[in-house]
């Protein structure tokens, strides 16, 4: 049996680790001085924005706290199902504070419109977000993303904690796969 590295299944890199951690940190810093005087908290939806959350977060010069949730609206398949299902919630309660979602990919925009509504309906002061990635070609719904990353062609990414059938997660930049990676025909 060939042991298969991880970059075979990669077509190109689309943005750098030097890119990305930029980006990163030019959107912290701003985001940092519109929170000054107060401590937002850094919402991550796991398990794809976890990278994304952990550089953020280091390049931001302000306290903060940080909670984790779990949605989905994929299951094990490339397209959204279009219902978001909650696989863990907060811990912490949002009501009266200022909440920036940490997100890697807005692709459909489904999950995510689903949870700024969430955590407006629990009473949050206020909900923004910093996506690191958007797919404008494959939006579904109308967001306003504050802080912006990337704006990238509707191709299939992974890396940085963006993901295929949970691999891929590890890459320290974004890569385009091999198409026939997730259309069944490699090994």
């Amino acid at each position: 049996m060939r042991i298969v590295d991880i970059q075979d299944k990669i077509d190109h890199e689309l943005l750098s680790h030097d890119q990305i951690m930029e980006k990163i940190s030019e959107a912290a810093q701003q985001a940092s001085e519109d929170y000054a005087g107060r401590v937002p908290l850094l919402v991550c939806v796991l398990k794809g924005a976890v990278n994304t959350l952990t550089a953020f977060s280091q390049a931001m010069s302000i306290p903060l706290e940080m909670d984790f949730m779990s949605l989905s609206s994929y299951g094990s398949g490339t397209s959204t199902s279009g219902k978001v299902t909650v696989r863990q919630d907060l811990s912490t309660d949002v009501r009266g504070r200022d909440v920036l979602i940490v997100e890697d990919i807005v692709d459909s925009g489904v999950t995510l419109s689903w949870l700024v509504n969430e955590l407006k309906r629990r009473g949050a002061a206020s909900v923004e977000i910093f996506a690191l990635l958007e797919k404008p070609a494959r939006h579904q719904v109308q967001l306003d993303v504050k802080y912006k990353g990337f704006v990238i062609p509707d191709e299939f990414v992974v890396g940085f904690g963006l993901d295929f059938d949970e691999e891929y997660r590890n890459l320290d930049s974004i890569a385009v796969l091999k198409p026939e990676v997730y259309e069944g025909e490699l090994a």
